[in-house]
């Protein structure tokens, strides 16, 4: 299909309500999984993204050295859990995947709620909400709750699971090219690592998917490399491995919070004055 065409289906109200709808339910189908840096999460993200645009999938091992980084062992979680006194799961992962400190060390043990305050998060100011709260480069173990499960709660003995796994393994990243006709390269990025967040980030996820997708539906003038990776640790992975490729780049962006009400928003990058910031500028 020819750009032109492309443009026009999506200009159309039916074609563009179809492709949102679509992307929608693809949003729907991710929001559950327990996304991290690493592990099965993250690839079990990629495998659906995989089944809308074709990915080139690398995994980087544990222990890797990236500029002045190392990739850390990689993480997988089964279960978490507190349970109380009747055996009644009032904080459960299965629930919700926020409720476990993402990154946390396995731990089985019966505490005090004296004991066990400590290792709980909430948002006073926000007493329904879930944080998100991680510990990537420091081993400890958490739940996240809202204030008013926290209030809740009764003095007492708790048992206490954290079924989870910090092993030698990989960091996973993945992506799609889209050829062109020029040999400039155009870069999309956007995260995979975070659990259960509708606007940070599986907006990002979905509106980068079906971008590619509709980008593999033209033969546009720019190439475009669209990768799927963690934050930070995952852009710094890259762009070690990438170097080369990372100087040809005419230019970048990163899609995420695209999920909310608010208007579209753009960050200039440090020099502000670059081809992508005067065409972002107007």
């Amino acid at each position: 299909m020819m750009q032109h065409d492309l443009l026009a289906d999506l200009q159309h109200p039916g074609g563009a309500r179809a492709l949102a709808e679509r992307a929608q339910l693809f949003m729907q189908e991710i929001f559950p999984i327990c996304r991290s840096i690493t592990g099965d999460g993250t690839r079990a993200t990629l495998d659906l993204i995989g089944r809308h645009v074709p990915l080139e999938r690398t995994e980087v091992p544990s222990k890797t050295s990236v500029f002045d980084w190392e990739i850390p062992n990689e993480w997988n979680i089964r279960d978490a859990y507190v349970a109380d006194a009747k055996g009644r799961r009032v904080i459960d992962f299965r629930h919700h995947s926020l409720h476990v400190l993402n990154y946390s060390t396995p731990v089985r043990a019966r505490l005090s709620l004296a004991d066990l305050r400590p290792h709980l998060y909430t948002l006073p100011d926000h007493p329904d909400w879930i944080p998100y709260r991680t510990s990537y480069w420091a081993e400890r173990w958490g739940f996240c709750l809202t204030q008013r499960q926290l209030d809740a709660l009764p003095e007492g003995v708790y048992e206490v699971v954290i079924d989870s796994e910090l092993s030698s393994g990989a960091l996973t990243y993945a992506e799609c090219r889209v050829h062109g006709e020029t040999e400039g390269e155009f870069l999309l990025f956007t995260l995979v690592c975070h659990p259960s967040l509708a606007n940070d980030d599986v907006s990002g996820i979905a509106v980068t998917t079906f971008v590619a997708r509709e980008l593999l539906r033209t033969r546009p003038r720019l190439s475009y490399r669209i990768v799927f990776a963690p934050a930070t640790i995952g852009s710094i992975t890259w762009l070690a491995r990438n170097t080369e490729a990372a100087r040809q780049l005419r230019g970048g962006l990163v899609l995420g919070l695209l999920g909310d009400a608010g208007p579209l928003t753009y960050k200039r990058n440090r020099r502000g004055n670059t081809e992508i910031d005067l065409i972002a500028g107007g």
